[in-house]
């Protein structure tokens, strides 16, 4: 009997960055939602329909940046767990339940860093 499927949350406004985040989850068999900036995203926070397991967002988002956009998450959703990927992963300043994952990441380093978080 396998587990249900995790559903992620990818906040990335580059949309070749997304497009192989989320080929690579989806590879790992998760389900994922996809947002190109912080007020898509928070419209699918929005729906109380859509389970989600964890949110991860790009730190330099145009507009509401990732650290606001996960402010506004957590209004909506005070569980969710949240990964920030960063290309300044070891400067970035994060809340200590949220994680970080630095850019560029290897697909193995994401799975772990997602399963770690997830399970």
């Amino acid at each position: 009997m396998s587990t249900p499927t995790s559903t992620i949350l990818v906040v990335e406004d580059d949309n070749i960055v997304r497009m192989l985040i989320v080929d690579v989850l989806e590879e790992l068999e998760f389900a994922v939602l996809e947002a190109d900036g912080g007020e898509k995203a928070l419209e699918i926070l929005q729906d109380t329909q859509i389970h989600i397991d964890l949110m991860m967002t790009d730190v330099g988002l145009p507009g509401m940046d990732g650290r606001e956009l996960a402010t506004e998450a957590r209004k909506l959703r005070p569980a969710l767990p949240i990964l920030f990927a960063s290309g300044y992963a070891e400067s970035i300043d994060v809340p200590e339940d949220m994680h970080v994952i630095g850019k560029p990441f290897s697909i193995d380093q994401l799975r772990d860093k997602v399963k770690s978080i997830i399970e």
